[in-house]
């Protein structure tokens, strides 16, 4: 099997566990409905397992773009697979998601919530505070990069990794996940966004691409800086990248606590604004061409 089929294949069922069990657990009248957060997060954990185990030995199973992008920055994999890999775990995110779609093709006609139906594809924010959901993306796939470094560090682990790995996913979404649904993954959170906006789902409302921007640009971020902070702490590789991706977190770190404290109106919120208003302005132009 090829590292491009492998990624593909393994990222399809990390979408076909995870997004399932969004699906039971949010749609109308499945039989997980209302089944809460502990499920998600168990389920999501399996998830990883079985994508990790499923392909693991092909490509790595990096099966997110953030994990491909820390380890190819420390040298752990060569640059010229990263598009490969990226593409490869995008695609197999939005054949995932269809297959998600196509599972509970009775219960979209039954879900009035459109939101729920969303929910199903792509992250949304408990509070939607675009500076601190970037924040809590880069934090939580910063540990999961950092976390898979170490687990791969350990001798101890080796044939239990799969499991471990998806001990890490569970902790991560019971511990820090529950702000913005922890994407810590763009081609997760992207690729069924894509199928979203796609699939003719009964009754869907919008993708919500204002703020699309954050579970890839912030899992990207963090995922760069866990890969080279490990690389500096742990084994003394104190490079001009750590130093400049450090200046880079501080800043962020402190304008986001900055503007919560200060409930201001963040760079973040403006570049969701104009998102979102560009949006509207072109749903105004088809409504307008369709009278």
């Amino acid at each position: 099997m090829s590292e491009f089929l492998a990624e593909l294949i393994g990222t399809m069922i990390l979408i076909i566990f995870g997004g399932g069990v969004v699906a039971g657990v949010v749609l109308k009248d499945s039989k997980a409905e209302n089944g809460g957060w502990i499920v998600v997060t168990i389920a999501w954990g399996l998830a990883v397992t079985m994508g990790v185990y499923a392909v693991g030995n092909f490509s790595g199973a990096h099966l997110n773009p953030a994990v491909t992008l820390g380890f190819a920055a420390i040298g752990e994999l060569p640059w010229t697979k990263v598009p490969v890999y990226i593409a490869a775990q995008i695609i197999g995110a939005i054949i995932g998601a269809a297959i998600v779609f196509l599972n509970y093709l009775p219960h979209w006609s039954r879900t009035e919530d459109k939101d729920a139906k969303l929910a199903v594809f792509a992250t949304a924010p408990a509070i939607r505070s675009p500076f601190s959901n970037l924040v809590s993306e880069i934090i939580g796939t910063a540990v999961l990069v950092m976390g898979l470094l170490f687990i791969g560090a350990n001798e101890f682990t080796e044939g239990l990794n799969p499991l471990i790995v998806g001990a890490l996913i569970i902790a991560i979404g019971m511990s820090i996940g529950g702000t913005t649904g922890y994407a810590i993954n763009p081609a997760r959170d992207l690729g069924p966004r894509i199928a979203h906006a796609l699939l003719p789902i009964p009754g869907k409302g919008g993708s919500d691409w204002g703020y699309a921007w954050v579970p890839v640009a912030g899992p990207v971020f963090g995922g760069i800086y866990g890969a080279v902070f490990y690389s500096a702490v742990f084994t003394g590789d104190y490079n001009v990248l750590f130093w400049v991706l450090s200046a880079v977190m501080a800043v962020i770190l402190f304008g986001a606590a900055s503007a919560e404290l200060k409930k201001g109106h963040t760079a973040a919120n403006e570049i969701e604004d104009t998102l979102t208003d560009d949006k509207r302005r072109q749903n105004n132009r088809v409504a307008e061409k369709s009278i």
